[in-house]
């Protein structure tokens, strides 16, 4: 169905009493499934139908005369290329792009509903929109049949892909005890029941996982915890008995529903508890909605907050699977510098070499996301992807960014590098020594444990901001093991994040500065780094300080950085790094007998002076 057609048959559907109570003057399309994930199973992309753009963040707001999508500054080229003239871009993040609820409050009629199915739209998101549209004297009401869905003719069905246990070898912790760690927590908070909405929170403490979402590990379901049971809401039909005799090697007891029954168990539970309900302010506002105020605390749960900080045999996985990955990228960047000056390597044909490199390496299951692939002006879309239509040749004439990852048994993985294979410009050596310098300052910076992130994203930001210059997309996300490559509830951005506990020991988090020119090209550097005891001369207040440890290991190309621009020390990290590089990765080449890749590494990595 065409853009335009489709809008003008949802508009219709505003005023079609068998599906609203009362004419709607405007519809919100979030971007999100019933569990708020990033990533979506096909079904559930509802936004990209209604609107064209694929990208995972954005919201679209549908009024009878308007079409607009918000969505953040990695994603300002791509919507532009994929929406079409009927729909106008918001800009999130650019100070003169007015939020949701304002625009919404200043361009309806007085006395106007705006609809929003609410499986599909979080709490935290429900309750100030909601306070908004009321004080401008319109409302907000739920749709519960989704008007997209009625429009959508070809729409896929939902996945029903079985679940798998994961072993103890890779979770380091069996089910029973992570069940104990929340029930403790839950105590403390007097709670007596814990509601899970959240694919990777449920995978995480189930120590299973399953394939509903490309890219990542999950499986459609609901969870909820009390002080006595664990429930779970799944079609039973993706259990196997391996899961089952799982359950019982991990000595846990649990009771399983019916996916779609979750909303009346929960009425049921409510009558029951005697302490309060936690649930995810991430959560739905149909479920949340579903807990009377004075029983509900909303706030991130337990699960994210235990999950976040690595347990050793998770660290211990991380840090191999990060060798591997290194090894798998060696090899792609071997094979591309030979064979480029051929002019046969294109955006998709090199992304397909990178993932059969990948799948060579010990316990590989998948990406971790679909790789960016990116060439000259295509590198300026933060979060391009090649398709038939934008697929461009890798040349010796421009930057090529690749930003890729893996999912493997004992870990996730997620970097990118950025590579000239001619001969770089002084203007792209500059910016791309820029970046360089912000990804040090950060990665070797020291902070008092449980900072928040957002206190630290300026130091990534500093030497682009010297010159005028910056990026608009965050400096850092939390990674899972074995799970979402995207993973919180911490993160070092310029947004603020409410919910971060603050940086401590044991987490993992993504290095990621960049700098973009539209229509010529885009750098970005990133590693995944590790949350670890800084050694400090004082301990101010007993408060503990911390620091970064780079677990990836891809060399940083040296002919992209521009001498006169670094300090004696960013040199000595940097060969420092490289050879830890060549210490760690190098005999795996060797035992996989990637020699030419070995050779390739040993020669990017050459001290600089």
């Amino acid at each position: 169905m065409k853009p335009a057609s489709c809008l003008s048959k949802l508009r219709g559907l505003f005023k079609n009493v068998k599906y609203v109570n009362e004419p709607l003057q405007a519809y919100i399309v979030p971007s999100g499934d019933a569990h708020q994930s990033e990533y979506l199973a096909d079904c559930d992309r509802r936004r990209e139908f209604v609107s064209g753009f694929s990208g995972s963040a954005g919201t679209a707001i549908i009024t009878e005369h308007q079409a607009c999508l918000w969505t953040d500054g990695r994603y300002f080229l791509q919507a532009l290329k994929e929406m079409d003239h009927n729909w106008t871009l918001m800009k999130e993040g650019v100070p003169s792009t007015p939020s949701q609820e304002s625009w919404l409050s200043n361009n309806l009629p007085l006395g106007s509903r705006v609809g929003v199915d609410p499986t599909l739209i979080s709490f935290s998101s429900w309750k100030p929109l909601q306070v908004a549209l009321e004080a401008a004297g319109h409302s907000l009401v739920p749709v519960t049949t989704n008007l997209v869905d009625l429009l959508w003719d070809d729409k896929p069905p939902p996945p029903n892909n079985v679940v798998e246990p994961l072993t103890l070898k890779y979770t380091g912790k069996i089910s029973k005890n992570k069940v104990e760690e929340v029930r403790t927590m839950m105590k403390e908070k007097k709670v007596s029941l814990l509601v899970i909405t959240g694919l990777d929170e449920i995978a995480w403490l189930l120590n299973l996982r399953g394939s509903d979402i490309t890219y990542n590990p999950v499986f459609f379901s609901y969870a909820m915890v009390s002080l006595s049971n664990v429930y779970l809401f799944i079609d039973e039909s993706k259990i196997t008995p391996s899961v089952k005799n799982h359950f019982i090697q991990e000595e846990i007891e649990v009771k399983m529903f019916p996916y779609e029954k979750i909303l009346s168990v929960l009425k049921e539970q409510v009558s029951e508890q005697e302490g309060k309900i936690w649930i995810s302010s991430d959560a739905s506002y149909a479920i949340a909605a579903t807990i009377p105020e004075k029983l509900r605390v909303c706030e991130v749960t337990p699960i994210a907050l235990l999950k976040c900080i690595k347990n050793p045999t998770e660290i211990e996985g991380m840090i191999n699977a990060h060798i591997k990955d290194a090894a798998a990228l060696c090899c792609y960047f071997s094979w591309l510098e030979k064979e480029i000056p051929k002019g046969t390597v294109t955006e998709i044909s090199g992304a397909s070499k990178l993932e059969e490199f990948r799948k060579e390496q010990e316990d590989f299951v998948g990406l971790s996301f679909s790789t960016i692939s990116s060439v000259g002006p295509n590198g300026a879309i933060i979060h391009y992807h090649p398709t038939v239509e934008t697929d461009r040749a890798l040349t010796t004439e421009e930057l090529y960014l690749c930003d890729s990852g893996g999912q493997y048994k004992d870990g996730t993985t997620d970097v990118t590098r950025t590579i000239h294979f001619g001969t770089p410009s002084q203007h792209e050596k500059e910016c791309f020594t820029r970046v360089f310098k912000g990804q040090f300052f950060l990665g070797t910076s020291i902070f008092p444990t449980k900072i928040k992130g957002n206190c630290l994203d300026t130091l990534a930001r500093k030497f682009l901001w010297d010159i005028g210059l910056d990026y608009l997309h965050g400096t850092s996300h939390g990674i899972g093991s074995y799970l979402n490559v995207h993973e919180g509830p911490m993160m070092i951005s310029w947004r603020l994040c409410p919910e971060d506990p603050g940086l401590q020991e044991g987490m993992f988090l993504s290095n990621e500065p960049g700098y973009y020119e539209d229509g010529k090209f885009g750098i970005r550097l990133e590693n995944i780094v590790r949350v670890i005891r800084a050694a400090t001369p004082h301990n101010f207040k007993d408060r503990g300080f911390l620091t970064f440890e780079t677990i990836t290991l891809v060399p940083i190309q040296t002919k992209m950085l521009e001498p006169s621009l670094l300090t004696e020390k960013e040199i000595s990290y940097l060969n420092e790094y490289h050879s830890l590089c060549r210490e760690k990765v190098g005999p795996l080449l060797k035992k996989q007998r990637h020699l030419d890749a070995y050779d390739w590494l040993f020669r990017e990595t050459e001290p600089i002076g």
